[in-house]
C-alpha cells in the first residue's frame, strides 16, 4: 500500500528557518521531519512512499533520493506552482492509478498513530477517513469552583469535548472525483464527502500527535518525542 506526504509548501511561519530550507526538513532531534514521517510509515508497514515537492524541493529529493536508506521506495511529483492539498494529490494520481486505497500526511506531522485504524475502517460507502485527536489547548487553564474560588491550574491541557484534523488520511481511489485541479482538500473534496456522509473520523486518545507551526513547537516536539522514540513504533 502506498502513502503520500504533501511536502511543497512554504512554512512561511516558520522564517526565518524556512528561508533556507523546506518545513519538511526542519530537524527535530537532528532528524528532518520527513525522515520521522517516513520511518513511521515504515513501521506501519507501508514502504512505497510518494512525496509531493515544490517550494525548495531539491532539499528534500537530494536527502530522502529513493528512499533505499530507509528501507523504503519512493517517487516524487513536483508543484511548479502552489496546487493547494487538494491539488497537490490530484497532481499525484497517475503514480496511484493502480492502487484501491493509499494514505496521506501533512508534511509537517510527527505521531504514532496507527495506520492501519484508518485503513481497516475504509469500508464500500465510505471514500475517506481522517485521524482525529483531542483539541491541545495553547494556553494553560485555571479551574474554578461555582464560587469563583481557583482550584489549581493546568498547563496545557487536551480539550477532550473536541477534536481536530490530525493530517493524516486513509483515501479509496474514488478520492479523485472529489480533488480540485488547484485548491486546499480540508475546503473542497472533505467539505463534499462529509456532506455525502462518506467521510470517517477515526478518534486517537492518548497518542502523540504534533503539528509543527511555530519555533516553539520544534521545542516542544523535541521534548515529547525523546522518550517516546525509544519506546514507541516511531523509529527502527
Amino acid at each position: 500500500m502506498k502513502a503520500v506526504i504533501l511536502a511543497g509548501g512554504y512554512g512561511k511561519r516558520l522564517k526565518p528557518l524556512t528561508d533556507e530550507k523546506p518545513k519538511p526538513m526542519i530537524e527535530v532531534l537532528d532528524k528532518p521531519i520527513i525522515e520521522w514521517q517516513i520511518r513511521w510509515l515504515k513501521n506501519n508497514d507501508i514502504d512505497d512512499v510518494i512525496i509531493c515537492v515544490g517550494y525548495m524541493k531539491d532539499h528534500i529529493i537530494n536527502y530522502i533520493g529513493s528512499g533505499s536508506k530507509f528501507a523504503v521506495k519512493v517517487g516524487y511529483t513536483v508543484e511548479d506552482e502552489p496546487l493547494g492539498t487538494g491539488g497537490a494529490l490530484k497532481n499525484a494520481e497517475a503514480l496511484l492509478s493502480s492502487e484501491e486505497s493509499f494514505f496521506m500526511l501533512n508534511g509537517d506531522v510527527l505521531t504514532n498513530i496507527v495506520a492501519s485504524n484508518l485503513r481497516k475502517n475504509l469500508t464500500s460507502d465510505v471514500v475517506a477517513t481522517l485521524a482525529v485527536v483531542p483539541l491541545p489547548s495553547p494556553f494553560g487553564i485555571v479551574e474554578i469552583d461555582d464560587n469563583s474560588k481557583v482550584l489549581g491550574f493546568k498547563e496545557k491541557p487536551t480539550i477532550n469535548q473536541f477534536w481536530i484534523n490530525a493530517g493524516v488520511y486513509c483515501f479509496s481511489k474514488k478520492i479523485f472525483d472529489y480533488l480540485p485541479e488547484k485548491g486546499n482538500i480540508e475546503t473542497t473534496a472533505l467539505p463534499a464527502l462529509a456532506k455525502n456522509k462518506k467521510l470517517k473520523a477515526i478518534k486517537y486518545e492518548n497518542t502523540f500527535w504534533r503539528s509543527i507551526d511555530s519555533h516553539k513547537d520544534i521545542e516542544e516536539a523535541a521534548a515529547e518525542l525523546g522518550p517516546l522514540s525509544k519506546k514507541t513504533a516511531l523509529t527502527k
